[in-house]
């Protein structure tokens, strides 16, 4: 039963259009997407860490998911970089980023993150993240709150009580021999500075999430970025969690006696965990919408 549960959302991942949003260097004639403005690797951490700087203006990082890269959120980025300076990222193991010799964590990626900013100066930014990125991003703003701005957290529980019973099962039956021959260990082969590693990253993610993710409810609460989350009505994350959430970043007030929080939640219908990304025209004007309105009175 899980078997077949995890091979499902792999196929999900791996059929999905943004899998193939690919941002290849020579586009062709009449392709009207933004090319970045910068490309390069950051020395932090015992990590060259890749980036990718699109645009001008207030700077945003985009932070991708579990087993992805950064052309996996290249709609994004497109649609963010109109008004944005969007610095987006490859974490540790991930796309050009290559592995270092330490377990994954949200912890430790967080830390690499905020070490990336410095590097290339940027004092604070805002935020969006998907999935891993989504903690990565919560954990940014839980150790180094002066450089989060504003989070847009997609997809993400902060604890592991908030996935769906049977998730944490489910994942321990991944394998690489699942990825065989799909377009997300070919992107990997594609992008790896050390192709062979994929395996190693199979085993590190995992481990990461099979492990017990115990933030506490005091720890998201003290957050002081305003928090856009966005999950699917259909994610891996109970809606009840969901909910919990986001009365712990200040929502679920009544908005015409108490003013409108600094929290907002967007509940995405008939959308699953992996077919949230596909909902980049209906996402990301709720994005911008968030990360440019004023500060809640």
């Amino acid at each position: 039963m899980f078997k077949r549960t995890c091979l499902a959302l792999l196929a999900a991942l791996s059929i999905s259009p943004a899998v193939f949003a690919q941002d290849e260097p020579n586009q062709p004639a009449g392709d009207a997407r933004m090319p970045p403005v910068e490309t390069g690797y950051a020395a932090v951490n015992d990590l060259s860490m890749y980036y990718e700087i699109y645009g001008a203006g207030e700077p945003l990082i985009v932070l991708h998911g579990a087993y992805m890269s950064i052309p996996i959120m290249s709609e994004f980025i497109q649609q963010f970089a109109q008004s944005r300076q969007v610095i987006a990222v490859e974490l540790q193991g991930h796309g050009r980023t290559a592995d270092a010799d330490r377990p994954l964590s949200y912890e430790q990626m967080a830390d690499d993150v905020a070490a990336m900013m410095q590097e290339i100066g940027i004092a604070q930014a805002d935020f969006f993240g998907y999935s891993l990125g989504g903690g990565v991003a919560l954990q940014v703003a839980i150790r180094h709150p002066a450089m989060a701005g504003r989070l847009a957290v997609a997809s993400m529980p902060f604890n592991t009580d908030g996935y769906h019973p049977g998730m944490i099962d489910m994942i321990q039956t991944i394998t690489p021999e699942m990825f065989a021959g799909s377009p997300i260990e070919e992107s990997y082969v594609s992008l790896a500075p050390n192709p062979d590693d994929f395996p190693t990253l199979v085993e590190k993610l995992v481990q990461l999430d099979s492990e017990i993710q115990d933030w506490s409810p005091e720890s998201i609460q003290a957050i002081e970025s305003p928090t856009l989350l966005i999950f699917g009505d259909s994610d891996i994350v109970r809606l009840e969690h969901v909910v919990e959430m986001f009365q712990l970043r200040g929502g679920n007030v009544n908005g015409d006696l108490a003013g409108l929080p600094s929290a907002q939640l967007a509940v995405i219908p008939g959308a699953t965990h992996t077919s949230v990304l596909n909902q980049v025209d209906l996402l990301a004007p709720i994005i911008t919408a968030f990360l440019n309105a004023p500060a809640a009175e």
